[in-house]
């Protein structure tokens, strides 16, 4: 499968098949890959052959906002009851009635939403460098993560952020990104692609769609939670808050590094996910 269809709008997806398995297949255990911003789907370029090297099929869209044929205007078409609904119609394109689901990021917040709303769906949830949510909430009070977390009010005003992130060709954003701990050569990717047929706009309407996204419950699937040593992005109160957010079997490890897990780490998230599948 090359894309799928959802409300008019077309998405794109890398489909892996595992080895000596070519084409589609719809039977044994399959891995949804779930990108963060300013990502796209090849941030899953060194966990998915991996993957599927070990017998597990890997389906990794670009979201919405992130494929061309999936830019609505405004705001409100980036809630996240809207980007969750995206990941139940793909799993239903392709016959899945539940995958291990892995999400990093933005991508990390669809999958908490999508293991707390549609339990039935997910097999088990690999959350890589975000922390649930609700955690992230609890913890503005009682600790930095307001501070943390202040671009996210930046990215509310018009215009002005990509104004500033695609300056000189998007130096803006790559130099953000190498900031944070991104290979130049990943942060030059995303950087150009950023900046295509209004794609960085669309990708900041997720935070712009927050006032109507909603909130999200605890969560019962099996989780475990990579998060980043030095990641800048979530207070210590958020981290470890996550943990009582989850009914089921959870386990957190930390790793030796910053934000970006899925370039960074691949060996650490495909152990993560083969020990679920190993357990189903």
């Amino acid at each position: 499968m090359d894309t799928f269809r959802r409300d008019g709008l077309t998405f794109d997806v890398t489909d892996t098949a595992p080895a000596g398995r070519p084409g589609e297949v719809t039977g044994g255990q399959v891995a949804l890959c779930l990108h963060g911003f300013p990502q796209d789907r090849s941030a899953w370029d060194g966990v998915a052959p991996r993957l599927a090297a070990a017998g597990v099929r890997v389906l990794a869209p670009d979201q919405r906002g992130y494929s061309p044929g999936a830019r609505p205007r405004g705001r409100r078409p980036y809630a996240l009851p809207e980007l969750v609904a995206d990941a139940v119609a793909l799993l239903d394109a392709v016959g899945v009635a539940r995958a291990h689901v892995v999400g990093h990021d933005w991508g990390g917040v669809v999958a908490w939403a999508l293991a707390a709303r549609h339990p039935d769906r997910v097999a088990s949830l690999t959350a890589l460098s975000q922390a649930h949510p609700a955690a992230m909430v609890g913890a503005v009070t009682r600790s930095d993560q307001l501070l943390r977390s202040a671009y996210v009010l930046g990215f509310q005003v018009p215009w002005l952020p990509e104004r500033v992130l695609l300056r000189r060709g998007g130096r803006g954003l790559r130099e953000t990104l190498r900031r944070t701990g991104l290979a130049d050569e990943l942060a030059a990717g995303y950087a150009l692609r950023a900046g295509e047929g209004g794609r960085l706009t669309a990708a900041l309407g997720w935070y712009r769609a927050l006032p109507f996204s909603g909130g999200v419950g605890r969560v019962g699937v099996p989780v475990t939670y990579l998060s980043g040593r030095d990641d800048p992005f979530y207070a210590r109160a958020a981290v470890e808050g996550t943990a009582d957010l989850v009914r089921g079997p959870y386990e957190h490890r930390v790793l030796p590094t910053g934000h970006w897990v899925p370039e960074r780490e691949p060996d650490a998230v495909v152990a993560a996910v083969l020990a679920h599948v190993r357990r189903r």
